[in-house]
């Protein structure tokens, strides 16, 4: 990796989503803000993956010693666009006692039952953790809109709940990093194919999600409204390229690092003589 590779300015706000550019017409291939290849990625991401464990180290250690902070990193894309792949490569990275992952699946019967937050509430990160919620409340706005699961007046107003309870969210110590992963529909058919080509991978395929395709246009759209409507100056949406895997996890990886470090933490100091401890243990 050369001296010159690397990113161009804060991925924060390099990725920070465009209201005038459409999801629908996002390069999905492109690398905004790396200068380099996929090896330079590749060596980046070894190379930054040193500071995120030691920053989410000191986050837990700081949550443990009485520190309410913590980061809530949620996803959102279509099938395939990579979100495991994040959470495994990204995530997996850092200590797994210090993050907090919620996969969100249909509701159950006892959570429709409640108000469509009420899981959600449920999943915030504790103290000093990571959370990472692959797919999140926003699928009630995404899904719930594409396929009229619920009316519009339902669903309408939910973006606004969304905003009131992001910004209890926020002011409750708790840092939101939002990203939409862009991906292209003929990227999303070649990683479908290549899970049918894979014995190992059929657990993997659903056959809906080759009816989903059919709602492609509907689901961009569905997109841009969560854009409009939910990016705000407490949570913006960042807006993340994923055809190229390595750079999704790079911009990831990225987003974190600068969050974590926005937070200036230091080791917690101890909360006990260490002259004495130490006389104590020498004669133990």
């Amino acid at each position: 990796m050369s001296a010159s590779t690397g990113w161009s300015g804060s991925a924060t706000e390099i990725l920070r989503v465009d209201p005038s550019v459409s999801f629908a017409d996002v390069d999905t291939y492109a690398k905004p803000g790396f200068t380099g290849s996929k090896s330079d990625g590749k060596a980046w991401l070894g190379s930054r993956a040193t500071d995120l464990r030691e920053l989410q180290e000191k986050l837990y250690a700081n949550g443990r010693s009485g520190d309410h902070r913590s980061v809530l990193l949620v996803l959102q894309g279509m099938d395939t666009s990579g979100k495991g792949g994040i959470v495994k490569h990204v995530l997996g990275q850092v200590e797994p006692q210090g993050v907090d992952h919620t996969s969100f699946a249909a509701p159950t019967e006892e959570e429709r039952a409640h108000p469509f937050l009420w899981r959600v509430e449920k999943a915030l990160p504790r103290a000093g953790q990571i959370g990472v919620f692959d797919r999140s409340h926003y699928e009630d706005v995404l899904i719930v809109r594409v396929h009229d699961m619920v009316p519009r007046e339902v669903w309408e107003t939910r973006y606004d709940e969304i905003n009131a309870f992001e910004k209890r969210v926020v002011e409750s110590g708790t840092t939101l990093i939002k990203v939409a992963l862009a991906l292209s529909k003929d990227e999303q058919r070649e990683r479908l194919a290549r899970r049918l080509r894979r014995p190992d991978k059929y657990w993997k395929f659903d056959p809906s999600d080759v009816a989903e395709r059919g709602y492609w246009n509907d689901y961009m759209a569905a997109y841009d409204a969560v854009f409009e409507r939910t990016s705000t100056e407490y949570a913006p949406w960042h807006v993340v390229p994923c055809d190229r895997k390595w750079y999704s996890r790079v911009a990831v990886t990225e987003l974190l690092v600068e969050a974590l470090h926005g937070f200036d933490l230091d080791w917690p100091a101890a909360d006990f003589d260490v002259e004495e401890q130490r006389r104590l243990l020498r004669e133990s």
